[in-house]
């Protein structure tokens, strides 16, 4: 399965993102040339219980810090200089870093950007899903391109699950190309073990409902795991 998207050459052919420093929250080299401020922005999809997932964040850093005063100041200031100070700060905890990302990023501070793009990357699936749902409030035109740079990235597809689910709420026009490359990937080798990232593909094309993605969910549909989840995306795109 071969295509000569324009699009999903850019995203492919980006170039192969390094581990996540979050000591010195630096937006990673290989993003350069993906969150130019030329990038035209996107409607932003709301993601579903916004409250609750700011919630969980919310106590999950509370316990990491064991409560602290230093946590009590970052969840209730309402200063963004003071948060995207902390940012940029040396020594602070990786908690207090993530904390004001997330805050800065769902008052829509695009300073959270490139460090809400990290714990995007992170090796911690909550890290990595506070980052999505940030990422989705903050409306930076560079999210999409960053977010398919990370799905499509062989060499962290591990931690790719959020960063596929965060292009489908995006509905950005870097979402169906990006997914598309991360399907066909998943289903070259038949023993895949990430099949789950597999099947957030599946669900986002269905939810995109874009006709390019019926090849590849025709071939999802030999995949016992992916079958019921494939036959309902092509329903939606209207191809059964």
């Amino acid at each position: 399965m071969t295509r000569s998207y324009e699009l999903n050459q850019r995203v492919t052919s980006a170039p192969v993102l390094g581990h996540c420093d979050l000591d010195r929250l630096t937006c990673d080299r290989a993003l350069l040339p993906l969150i130019a401020p030329s990038c035209r922005c996107v409607t932003i999809a709301t993601l579903t219980v916004m409250d609750e997932e700011s919630r969980s964040v919310t106590e999950r850093l509370r316990k990491e810090s064991a409560g602290s005063a230093h946590f009590e100041r970052l969840s209730g200031t309402d200063d963004h200089d003071e948060l995207a100070g902390v940012l940029v700060a040396p020594q602070q905890p990786l908690w207090a870093r993530e904390l004001a990302a997330f805050r800065l990023g769902r008052a829509g501070d695009r300073r959270s950007f490139e460090a809400l793009v990290l714990l995007l990357n992170h090796r911690d699936p909550e890290r990595c899903a506070g980052a999505a749902h940030a990422l989705a409030r903050l409306r930076d035109p560079r999210t999409a391109r960053a977010a398919a740079a990370l799905a499509t990235n062989e060499l962290r597809v591990a931690y790719a699950l959020h960063p596929v689910r965060l292009l489908t709420a995006l509905r950005a026009p870097e979402s169906a190309p990006a997914l598309i490359t991360a399907l066909e990937r998943r289903l070259a080798s038949p023993h895949d073990p990430y099949w789950r990232i597999a099947l957030a593909c599946v669900e986002g094309l269905g939810a995109l409902a874009d006709k390019r993605a019926v090849p590849v969910l025709v071939a999802a549909r030999t995949q016992p795991r992916l079958a019921a989840a494939a036959t309902a995306a092509l329903a939606r795109i209207g191809e059964l």
